[in-house]
């Protein structure tokens, strides 16, 4: 089988400052890929090895700084074998549905493909909206919150983790699936692999052009931190749990 994996380039937060203001700098911080997206790196790898004969392609959609050596490294070392990447500062800060746009030309580009796995959201925003947008815009099936993936007989056996059931499905593909954290843990990739990494194929490419948003980003900022009046409660008697009670209360 052919699997798709779509993944997002961000900075990393360690390296982001917090100005006076509550914006936030991310201009010195590395990039790195998400951590939502290891795990559906992982996931993906994963699939391929259990599916003789399958290939595996990332896509990845970001500003100019996304098109990093070490970052595309860090994608092709965990079991992927080609990178399509569209880096252009016009593609800084898109919102879900401009991104999944762009990421489905990146899916007519790298040819043949099965299924699209997706990580739950992405580190920054966290929308969880771009998996459904791209299945829209290839016209697709989309599932959701995958904690286990197979392919038998032609189909997609996916398990997911409802709030009081566990669900399996059966898919038909082509089809877009994005995956709970849990369903892999995300592989450190060794020296082998990464200098492997480095001769496999990586497109790069920019915008065509600045693409349509639909959502306007007024600002984000960072929230006030609320000083702790650091109370301790002795909840063996009484008192002390009608105490932290009554302060709970308070703060609701």
């Amino acid at each position: 089988m052919n699997i798709l994996v779509a993944c997002k380039i961000v900075p990393d937060d360690q390296d982001i400052t917090v100005a006076s203001d509550g914006s936030l700098d991310s201009s010195r911080a590395h990039e790195i890929v998400s951590q939502y997206d290891l795990n559906a790196i992982e996931a993906a790898a994963q699939l391929k090895e259990a599916n003789e004969g399958s290939t595996l392609k990332a896509i990845s959609v970001g500003p100019k700084k996304a098109d990093d050596s070490k970052t595309k490294k860090d994608i092709l070392s965990r079991g992927v074998d080609e990178l399509y990447l569209m880096a252009d500062d016009s593609l800084a800060d898109l919102d879900s549905r401009a991104t999944a746009t762009e990421l489905a030309k990146l899916v007519n580009k790298a040819g043949d493909w099965d299924v699209i796995i997706v990580g739950d959201g992405s580190a920054d925003d966290y929308a969880k909206q771009t998996g459904v947008q791209l299945a829209c815009a290839l016209d697709v099936p989309y599932v959701a919150g995958a904690t286990n993936l197979s392919f038998q007989e032609g189909n997609l056996e996916i398990q997911r983790n409802l709030e009081s059931e566990s669900e399996d499905i059966e898919l038909a593909v082509p089809a877009v699936v994005s995956v709970s954290p849990e369903i892999a843990e995300p592989r450190i990739a060794g020296m082998r692999d990464i200098l492997k990494a480095g001769k496999k194929p990586q497109n790069v490419e920019a915008a065509e052009e600045k693409p349509e948003e639909s959502i306007e980003t007024v600002s984000i900022k960072a929230p006030k931190q609320a000083d702790r009046k650091q109370e301790v409660f002795d909840a063996s008697d009484g008192e002390g749990l009608d105490k932290f009670v009554s302060a709970v209360k308070e703060v609701l």
